[in-house]
């Protein structure tokens, strides 16, 4: 890949400077990016052959859409990057306008990873188990999955009819006489000996062929095992495999849309109205149907379908495995150079449909309709958001209704385990990709000490804005801030903000007021005397539901830390020590404790730890005292 760069800030505007770029350029693939007079890119394009690209926007055209003419127009500069291949361009296109988000292109929004099932491998007994991210641990993948509950579901549809731990290694080891999930039929107790390895391995083997679609064949096996017990009079077995095959038929009977003729395939349907769009994406994996999401692209003022789709596709895939069919709602473009690009990201053949009839299209116009659905919701409960945003505006004299709001609340308990929520909301809703926490990391603060949490708190946040996007050219900086609190938060919060110079950001502080009653909250402002609004007031309850979300969320994140705490040991704070060795002297010596008393001689005895890590541990404890 070779790059070209030459941003001309004080040179022509418009189709005169797309114009004069022509004379260098050749017939070469890549990406060219359009920049304004300030060089933020307004946008991000591929090209089989470069220049007949950009020569189609060196002069007007009637085939320019008003979102085209309003780009060339902006433009002030434009950059080159040539690569070998189209395909190589379409996949740099697409990193390019997540990393950029330029204002003209469709950005897909809420790109969060999917859950998967795992099912360790690295034990006698694997664990089934929810898993997002990297795949670095040794097992068995099941996924996607289209949320979190989704996976969870499922787990406890396979605990009923497979009978498989999901208790950590450490916890299994260290039982010595069965949990509640044997006692009420959700596992087979084999961290106390209730089943032997070659009878669990059978499970876990049945549970991965019904992950792989094959839950008809393990039913099968299961109705032949429960005669072969009738016969030889192991009746008590037999009640048992009953019970399980009950449950199997059970989980057939609530998948929902199960496809008969689809055995892997992600279905993506979009509906545009009223210039908002909505996709849905379908997960079919070994036929059967593991959830579905929407999503909600930002246009960039783009109105036809084919386009909408095709750079949704782009980036919805640039971070995932594609599966091995896509079925489309509408068709687009460039489908085989999308294959080709999609092909060589998972390393097998990928197809993409438009189907018209059959069982593929049924499930194609099922999505449509959800999305169709979906939209309608959005854009009902947007608009009464808008009004709530425009209410909130007024009340509190703000230039304009808050397109961002932050609303920011500490959590701890007497000092200990202190942790800063932040919320966000705007005319969507609550977005929760967008909520922070903040471990409280003073070391100087007094136990319990509110503004000095709330100082460290917006600091680190704004602090970090002036760095990322200084000249609040992105979609991150706050309208407005609500902190939970009176006057003397309000006096504080004003104090931090003129420190970092950021003082035309409106912040409020609402106080419980009198009794500290819900409905009787006071406003404070700086430089301002309290207020209050009417108990039956909407936008009273609007802010009453923010705080309470940012009260939750603080809340959550406090007991998450506290219950870390309880389960830490001094071993998680000596070098070498990972989760492994950290089991293996936990199960060798029973506690840490035992662990801190033992001699040079005991602790090498442990298996995994070496002489060299032996005295390490042996150090730790006696330089301590």
């Amino acid at each position: 890949m070779t790059e070209d760069s030459r941003p001309a800030p004080d040179g022509p505007r418009g189709y005169e400077c797309v114009k004069s770029y022509l004379r260098t350029l050749d017939s070469s693939p890549g990406v060219y990016r359009m920049l304004d007079s300030e060089s933020r890119v307004l946008y991000v394009g591929k090209a089989r052959n470069l220049k007949a690209r950009v020569s189609s926007y060196s002069r007007p055209s009637p085939q320019h859409s008003p979102r085209i003419s309003r780009m060339i127009l902006d433009t002030a500069a434009m950059m080159f990057l040539t690569t070998r291949t189209e395909v190589e361009a379409l996949l740099l296109e697409q990193n390019l306008i997540k990393q950029l988000k330029p204002r003209y292109n469709v950005l897909m929004r809420d790109d969060k990873s999917f859950p998967n099932i795992l099912v360790s491998k690295d034990h006698a007994f694997p664990q089934i188990k929810k898993h997002r991210g990297a795949r670095t641990e040794k097992g068995s993948y099941y996924g996607p999955f289209a949320s979190a509950g989704a996976v969870n579901r499922t787990l406890n549809q396979l605990q009923k009819v497979f009978l498989l731990r999901n208790c950590s290694d450490s916890v299994f080891e260290s039982r010595t006489r069965p949990c509640l999930l044997h006692q009420i039929k959700r596992c087979s107790a084999p961290c106390t000996g209730h089943i032997d390895a070659e009878s669990y391995t059978g499970l876990v083997r049945d549970a991965e062929r019904f992950l792989q679609g094959k839950s008809t064949d393990v039913q099968g096996q299961l109705a032949k095992e429960m005669a072969e017990a009738s016969e030889a009079m192991e009746f008590e077995r037999a009640a048992a495999i009953r019970d399980r095959i009950r449950a199997l038929t059970q989980v057939q009977g609530v998948q929902g849309i199960n496809p008969r003729g689809v055995a892997e395939a992600d279905i993506v349907a979009l509906h545009m109205e009223g210039g908002q769009a909505c996709v849905q994406v379908f997960f079919i994996r070994a036929h059967q149907n593991w959830g579905n999401r929407d999503y909600y692209p930002r246009l960039g003022g783009v109105e036809s379908p084919t386009e909408v789709l095709e750079a949704f596709l782009g980036q919805f895939y640039s971070g995932k495995e594609p599966p091995r069919q896509l079925l489309l709602s509408h068709d687009i473009e460039e489908r085989e150079l999308m294959e080709t690009a999609l092909g060589e990201k998972a390393g097998r053949k990928v197809s993409i449909l438009v189907p018209q009839r059959g069982e593929k299209a049924e499930l194609v116009e099922s999505a449509s309709r959800n999305a169709r659905e979906s939209l309608a919701r959005r854009m009902s409960e947007s608009a009464a958001q808008t009004k709530l945003l425009a209410g909130l505006a007024e009340a509190l004299d703000l230039p304009a209704p808050p397109s961002r709001i932050e609303v920011y609340d500490n959590s701890h308990i007497q000092g200990t385990n202190a942790v800063g929520g932040m919320i966000v909301a705007g005319p969507e809703g609550f977005l929760k990709s967008q909520y922070r926490k903040f471990n409280i990391k003073g070391t100087e603060l007094t136990p319990g000490d509110d503004f000095g949490m709330m100082k460290e708190v917006l600091t680190r946040r704004f602090q970090r804005l002036l760095k990322e996007d200084p000249d609040r050219q992105g979609e991150t900086w706050p309208d407005l801030l609500l902190i939970d609190g009176g006057a003397g938060q309000v006096s504080a919060v004003a104090e931090i903000m003129a420190d970092l110079g950021v003082e035309d950001v409106p912040f409020v502080g609402v106080a419980k007021g009198i009794d500290r009653d819900a409905g009787k909250e006071e406003f404070h402002r700086p430089r301002g005397r309290p207020f209050a609004l009417r108990h039956n007031d909407p936008v009273l309850y609007f802010v009453q539901r923010m705080r309470d979300e940012a009260h939750r969320f603080a809340i959550g994140a406090h007991r998450q830390k506290r219950a870390k705490g309880v389960g830490a040991t001094p071993l998680d704070d000596i070098p070498g020590v990972g989760a492994g060795r950290k089991r293996a002297l936990l199960t060798h010596f029973g506690s840490a404790k035992a662990v801190s008393r033992a001699d040079l001689a005991d602790l090498k005895a442990v298996d995994g730890i070496s002489a060299g890590l032996a005295e390490k541990i042996y150090d730790f404890f006696h330089e301590r005292g």
